[in-house]
C-alpha cells in the first residue's frame, strides 16, 4: 500500500525528516516567550503635592535672594535653581506695588553664582532691587 515515486525497492530514503527539527523548534520559541519578562509602558512622574500650608513663595513687600558659601541661591530662606527664580522674579514683578528684591551674597560665594543671579533679575527687568550685607566685604 505504500506508494513510491519511482525509486527501486530497498533503496535509501534522500529526503530529511524535519519532524523531529520542527518539534524541537517550537519547544524552544515556547521556551523563549515563557523567559522574556513582560514589559510595562508605565512612565513615572512625581507629581507635586498638594499642600495648603505652603506660605506664598513671593512677599508683596520684600523678597530676598541670598547666595550662600555652597553656591546654593535662595529665595526667602528656601533653595531654588535658577528657572524657579526667573519664575518668582516675574511674579513678584506684576504686582502692584512691586515688593523690593534684597540681594545677599555671602562673602565667600563665587562671583559666577552671583553674575548669573544678576543675569536673571536683569532678565525679570527688576527695578526695586539692592544688595544687603556689604560690610561683609569689609574685610576682603
Amino acid at each position: 500500500m505504500a506508494m513510491s515515486s519511482g525509486a527501486a525497492e530497498g533503496e535509501p530514503m534522500m529526503d530529511i525528516n524535519t519532524t523531529p527539527l520542527i518539534d524541537v523548534m517550537l519547544v524552544l520559541l515556547i521556551m523563549f516567550i515563557i523567559t522574556i519578562p513582560v514589559q510595562t509602558h508605565a512612565v513615572k512622574l512625581d507629581l507635586p503635592q498638594n499642600t495648603v500650608n505652603n506660605p506664598p513663595p513671593i512677599d508683596p513687600v520684600k523678597n530676598e535672594v541670598s547666595i550662600n558659601n555652597r553656591d546654593q541661591v535662595l529665595w526667602n530662606g528656601t533653595p531654588v535653581d535658577m528657572t524657579v527664580l526667573r519664575q518668582y522674579l516675574d511674579q513678584s514683578q506684576t504686582l502692584n506695588p512691586i515688593p523690593e528684591l534684597h540681594l545677599r551674597p555671602a562673602a565667600d560665594a563665587r562671583y559666577e553664582v552671583v553674575d548669573n543671579v544678576l543675569a536673571v533679575t536683569k532678565r525679570a527687568k527688576v527695578s526695586k532691587m539692592g544688595f544687603i550685607g556689604n560690610e561683609a566685604y569689609a574685610n576682603y
